[in-house]
């Protein structure tokens, strides 16, 4: 599994961490071990200019996906082809920002923004009713269980 991290934002990250959920996000999902992906870290002039660009919407979102060879999820023992999955892009002055509200920290949010961004790679949407609490469930099973093994 070839997964990059990269940090533009100027807020220290862990990145030996996120590239870790990512490798257990995609293993979890029976995603090929050949499968790329990219976690990336901007500031909110970046965060805006790209939710501008690409969802016509103002000011910076906390994390927007970019797929790329629309994978989806495996099955235990059938695994996807390999591919490129896509890039995850976080802020993580929008993401200190909602951990606030929450009640947790900058980190925990950002890693549950970077597994809601890797399902959305996956073709997860919660656009209606059932498919949010579908993948709102899985999101946090795959986070709590992940928290729970480091």
């Amino acid at each position: 599994m070839s997964i990059e991290v990269a940090n533009e934002s100027g807020v220290e990250v862990d990145e030996a961490e996120f590239a870790a959920l990512g490798r257990f996000v995609l293993d979890s999902l029976h995603v090929h071990p050949r499968s790329e992906l990219s976690i990336m870290f901007v500031d909110t002039a970046v965060m805006t200019e790209l939710h501008v660009q690409w969802m016509d919407e103002p000011g910076p979102t906390d994390v927007l996906s970019f797929p790329m060879d629309e994978l989806r999820p495996g099955r235990e023992g059938e695994e996807t082809p390999p591919g490129t999955l896509g890039d995850v892009v976080l802020c993580p002055e929008v993401a200190a920002q909602q951990a606030t509200v929450a009640g947790h920290s900058t980190a925990e949010e950002l890693l549950l923004l970077t597994t809601h961004g890797i399902l959305h790679l996956l073709g997860y949407d919660h656009a209606e009713p059932e498919e949010e609490k579908e993948m709102f469930a899985l999101q946090r099973r795959l986070l709590l269980t992940f928290l729970a093994g480091r």
